[in-house]
């Protein structure tokens, strides 16, 4: 009878203990990161890149005021606080757009001066050091996956892309139209966001050849994120441009799916703004959707007829879970919101520009995790 009483009582335990860590799953939030003290009012990241819980890096520019271009910003994580640090020679104006690592002691930053000069960093380990870009290259993005660094940019005006070859860069062949976004699998498994003069377009390259299709043939869409979780599974996001349409009436965000035979829209919990940002689980699956600037209508009558919408996008692999960004006192919402995983967790940074006081910028760094 005691021994009965015993395993019912430990089913009890049990059984509040699994209750209590799904409530405990259930209430995370995202939450605020302060940026270091020491950077200036009106800056703003661009996008941070993460090696692991106690290794994230960040970029973007500091002191941007509105006659003021700014300087180039530069932030790593430690595993307890966000700590500015030092890039070789940088007197010069501009900002760092972009962040991206194959390793700790590969990690390459892009940015551009004012006078429109690219400028490309690389970390090796133990400190960064200027990195001499591709001639005539105006630089917007860096890209690692499956071993792979590529860079977006363009060439008198036209597009641009680079593949890191040995010590030097490798021009490579280009789907028509604008690319803003890439995801690397592989050398030969490469997919692009971007659009065309047809409507938004996904791209992918074989090794040999860009394959592209129009996703969205909706005037002025475009995409600028893509995850590729398996042959018969690939994600796009952007915006659905329209012509027309109520003053001052924002632009839908638009997200796609590729199920190994066709593209099909997935419909979001949002009827405005942007999808900037889309990040896998540990595992490889989408795990989560960034919507900057998001609104859905308001109640019939009401005014304005927006109201917020979920600014993160959790996705179970059946539907999607809102979130809203934290508030941060004398600040308001994100204009920009870039998503970095942490490998083999569940956490996710996430860093843009929010809205400063008298309507200007200000960075902001949120976690979830």
């Amino acid at each position: 009878m005691a021994r009965r009483l015993l395993v019912a009582a430990l089913a009890v335990v049990m059984t509040i203990m699994t209750v209590m860590s799904s409530a405990a799953a259930d209430t995370l939030s995202w939450q605020h990161v302060p940026v270091p003290t020491q950077i200036r009012p009106q800056a703003g990241l661009n996008k941070a890149v993460a090696l692991g819980p106690d290794r994230a890096w960040a970029v973007g520019a500091d002191a941007v005021g509105r006659e003021a271009p700014g300087f180039p910003l530069l932030l790593r994580w430690d595993g307890t606080a966000w700590q500015r640090q030092s890039l070789p020679g940088a007197g010069w104006q501009g900002e760092l757009l972009s962040i991206a690592a194959t390793s700790p002691t590969a990690v390459w930053a892009v940015g551009r001066d004012t006078a429109g000069g690219a400028h490309l960093l690389r970390f090796d380990g133990s400190a960064w050091r200027e990195s001499r870009p591709p001639g005539g290259a105006v630089l917007t993005e860096v890209v690692a996956g499956g071993g792979e660094t590529w860079l977006i940019g363009s060439r008198d005006g036209a597009q641009l892309l680079l593949r890191r070859v040995g010590n030097g860069w490798q021009e490579m062949p280009v789907p028509p139209g604008s690319v803003y976004g890439l995801h690397i699998k592989a050398a030969d498994d490469v997919w692009a966001a971007g659009d065309t003069v047809s409507g938004a377009a996904v791209s992918h390259w074989d090794g040999q050849a860009w394959q592209q299709t129009i996703v969205n043939a909706f005037p002025r869409s475009a995409l600028g994120s893509v995850l590729a979780v398996s042959p018969t599974e690939v994600w796009a996001g952007g915006t659905e441009g329209f012509v027309g349409g109520p003053v001052g009436r924002p632009i839908p965000p638009l997200l796609v799916r590729w199920d190994g035979q066709t593209w099909s829209r997935v419909t979001v919990p949002a009827n405005f703004g942007s999808i900037t940002s889309l990040t896998p689980s540990a595992s490889g699956e989408l795990a989560w959707v960034a919507v900057a600037n998001s609104q859905k209508w308001g109640p019939p009558g009401s005014s304005p007829p927006f109201v917020p919408g979920p600014d993160f996008l959790a996705w179970n692999g059946q539907s999607f879970t809102e979130y809203s960004e934290p508030v941060v006192p004398g600040e308001g919402d994100s204009r920009t919101l870039r998503l970095a995983p942490v490998p083999g967790t569940d956490t996710v940074w996430s860093v843009g520009r929010a809205t400063g006081p008298e309507n200007t910028f200000a960075p902001r760094i949120l976690r979830f995790g």
